[in-house]
């Protein structure tokens, strides 16, 4: 019986990775006077680093070759540019500049409508979770908004997860993750739960054989419709993943 849905952000809700995330980071690196930038390529393949501190110190350190302070001193300045950054995507969220995924509001009041506890489970800062959670779904009451530094291991482990069953009080078996990432996806079957993947520019590249279901996005009726890649065959055959749909293949 399926009893909660745990919501990934970046990706899943918003697609906020290429012209969200990316967009601020290189208006933070201008800010400050770096030289740095981060093109949509380089950003996908940072993108494998889960956290947004943790992807500006593997990028310093690791591709860079050249630390804009010492060594000493990167962290601080590190932390610097995430706040700023943070604040620049969340005026980006807060001014609507990047609409939900299709299907994401219809999926959500699917659940809601029957019962079904809502979390969002994200790498991504406390502040923009936030922010998404009251502008753009502020008709959705989410009995847990896990995200930023909540947990001391980010995704591909599972610590997010096992703390979301955690507060939500459900089994592994009574949930389902909707995530969009390799690393999300590693992460939710860690800790044992079914996935519905809905990928994006970033990820449709990456491999997501071990979610249970893969789709290019929810669908609407009057918009963007989904193309499934796994199955192969009858599921979502009108390019809409309902969420009875989702229960009968994966929970009766």
């Amino acid at each position: 019986m399926l009893r909660a849905v745990f919501f990934d952000l970046d990706g899943v809700i918003i697609d906020t990775e290429r012209d969200g995330h990316r967009v601020a980071f290189n208006e933070t690196f201008e800010h400050f006077g770096l030289a740095d930038r981060w093109d949509v390529d380089l950003y996908h393949q940072l993108l494998q680093i889960a956290g947004g501190k943790e992807r500006m110190k593997h990028y310093f350190t690791s591709i860079s070759g050249q630390p804009p302070v010492a060594e000493d001193r990167l962290d601080g300045l590190i932390a610097e540019l995430h706040a700023h950054k943070t604040s620049r995507l969340v005026q980006m969220l807060e001014n609507g500049r990047l609409p939900l995924r299709p299907g994401v509001r219809r999926f959500m009041r699917e659940a809601r409508d029957a019962g079904l506890v809502l979390a969002i489970c994200t790498t991504s800062n406390e502040r923009a979770a936030n922010a998404v959670v009251r502008s753009m779904l502020s008709e959705f009451e989410f009995s847990a908004v896990l995200a930023g530094d909540v947990v001391s291991h980010k995704k591909p482990d599972p610590e997010i997860y096992r703390l979301a069953l955690e507060r939500s009080g459900c089994a592994p078996a009574e949930c389902l993750v909707v995530e969009d990432s390799r690393n999300g996806v590693l992460a939710a079957k860690a800790a044992a739960i079914p996935v519905l993947a809905t990928t994006n520019y970033y990820t449709r590249q990456e491999d997501l054989r071990r979610a249970d279901l893969i789709v290019s996005c929810l669908g609407d009726e009057d918009g963007q419709r989904a193309t499934v890649r796994k199955p192969r065959s009858g599921f979502a055959a009108g390019g809409v993943v309902y969420l009875d749909e989702v229960r009968r293949y994966l929970y009766e």
